[in-house]
């Protein structure tokens, strides 16, 4: 060092400070605390439903079926997409209840399910975990079997668990799926994820998904935004005066994984419905065929004038052709 340059000293010293302002600065910017937030429970009606699924409450809604069959019909297990929760399901739910019961619960990290915390590795919100979630619930509701409603990443959850489950699911309803949607962070990136720095801001930054972000994200799964499902909307709302949603939605960001699918759906026997609405922006085009096409008991529908949440803006047109599919797709008797 002695004989270095003066300009070349400055240089590096400028440089240790800069890295020592990235990974020291994290850990010392403070973080403000979460404002009017509550225990989940609390936020929650007080006839709301509560499922133990393998150590994590889950809220759910069951909606029992309206009339006697007598074709014996699997019940109904609806799984919401990304920063929704059980309410998107409040349309489509009671169409679909005039065949068999409905089961819906709000993913962990979404609406009024429990976040538990400290996660480890994001245990709880980890793909698998997800999909053990997904059939303990149906166990609590006493469902052997069901059909799995998935929309957008609810559908990726729905095609894991028949994956790893076929005989708990006896037909797919896949609804906007995003199932080829790269998810998270690129494979030889995401030991950054849990680096103590971003360990420390990465709740800081998705707390900007709060408010405005949130409408926007729900506003553009719509054909016509102005006609947004105000009561789903206001339960996206909701679960952001959740305490620690923000520390949750982080564990749930570093444990999503990318989909490895191929050379797996050829394997997956059971009935499966593609949905897609023909104004639908935000599933990139072309998705819904090529998933069909890999499944081999797979049909695709589009629906007119609705777009990527059509089972909130189209819940007619969707539970007629859900309904339609069951009947052809079981025709001679329950699975």
């Amino acid at each position: 060092m002695a004989g270095m340059p003066f300009r070349i000293k400055v240089s590096l010293a400028l440089l240790a400070l800069l890295a020592g302002a990235v990974l020291i600065g994290p850990l010392l910017w403070p973080a403000p605390p979460l404002e009017d937030v509550q225990p989940a429970a609390s936020l929650a009606d007080d006839e709301a439903t509560w499922l133990d699924a393998g150590g994590v409450r889950l809220h759910a809604a069951f909606t029992p079926a309206t009339r006697a069959d007598d074709r014996p019909t699997p019940g109904f297990v609806l799984l919401h997409g990304f920063a929704s929760t059980l309410r998107t399901w409040d349309l489509l739910a009671p169409r679909l209840a005039s065949r068999a019961p409905t089961l819906a619960f709000d993913r962990p990290a979404f609406g009024l399910s429990e976040r538990p915390t400290p996660y480890g590795d994001a245990a709880p919100y980890r793909p698998d975990a997800q999909v053990a979630q997904t059939l303990a619930a149906m166990d609590a509701a006493g469902a052997d079997t069901a059909v799995l409603i998935g929309h957008s990443s609810g559908a990726l959850l729905a095609l894991r668990t028949a994956l790893a489950h076929p005989e708990r699911v006896s037909g797919l309803v896949l609804i906007g799926p995003a199932v080829y949607t790269r998810g998270g962070a690129p494979a030889g990136t995401r030991w950054l994820l849990h680096t103590p720095q971003l360990n420390r801001i990465g709740p800081l930054l998705l707390r900007q998904m709060a408010g405005a972000s949130t409408d926007e994200l729900l506003r553009a799964a719509y054909a016509d935004p102005d006609g947004l499902y105000q009561p789903a909307r206001e339960a996206a709302q909701q679960a952001m005066r959740v305490e620690g949603w923000d520390r949750a939605l982080w564990a749930f960001t570093k444990a999503r994984r990318s989909p490895r699918l191929a050379g797996r759906l050829d394997d997956l026997r059971v009935p499966v419905l593609v949905l897609r609405g023909e104004e639908d922006t935000v599933l990139p085009e072309g998705d819904a065929e090529r998933l069909v096409e890999a499944l081999p008991a797979a049909r695709a529908t589009r629906l007119a004038g609705c777009g990527h949440a059509l089972h909130e803006e189209c819940p007619e047109a969707a539970s007629d052709a859900i309904l339609a599919w069951l009947d052809e797709a079981h025709a001679d008797g329950p699975p």
